[in-house]
């Protein structure tokens, strides 16, 4: 049986495969989820990090890479960046759904089962929360519902307004061969 999850509370502390952070270009750390991961799972993912520009250069919007969990509880970090918000005029939601599917086909290739979702773009890139959680929500789950390796996906949300809007879109979300926990 496939799960989707939701859970109110602190991405880095769930144990699962894989969290997926919401990084920025440089990879390097910043705030919000991405400031928080980093601080938690220490030096290794920084220097992984670093190892992944050395080679590409920074990840572009809607793009995936991997890196160790380090100290967290997950044994991966995917990072993965979300696009900035600008009313819709620059593909944002394509490139947002692209961050979400590029996440889920890098754990699919690496055969992880279990990951966690923050709401990517939904803080200082002002995507509309709505909309952003229609787009994990469709894209994940019909991933998930085809995939040989993925089996569980929580959308773990720090704030209380994404939470309240996760819960009243998964309750809508009609899925076959998927248990929905926490709504």
């Amino acid at each position: 049986m496939k799960v989707v999850r939701l859970i109110q509370g602190d991405i880095t502390i769930q144990k699962v495969d894989a969290i997926i952070n919401a990084a920025n270009t440089s990879l390097l750390g910043g705030g919000g989820v991405d400031g928080a991961i980093h601080r938690k799972g220490g030096k290794e993912i920084l220097a992984q990090c670093e190892q992944i520009r050395a080679k590409q250069g920074s990840c572009a919007v809607g793009e995936a890479v991997m890196t160790t969990g380090g100290l967290l509880a997950s044994r991966f970090v995917i990072h993965t960046v979300g696009p900035t918000w600008q009313n819709g005029q620059y593909r944002e939601a394509e490139l947002l759904q692209n961050a979400y599917l590029n996440s889920l086909k890098l754990a699919e290739q690496q055969q992880l089962q279990t990951l966690a979702f923050p709401n990517i773009s939904t803080g200082i890139y002002r995507f509309p929360k709505y909309n952003a959680a229609d787009i994990a929500i469709s894209n994940s789950v019909e991933f998930l519902q085809n995939s040989e390796f993925v089996k569980e996906i929580n959308f773990v949300c720090f704030d209380i307004e994404n939470f309240k809007i996760y819960r009243q879109r998964l309750a809508q979300f009609e899925m076959t061969d998927v248990q929905i926990l926490g709504i």
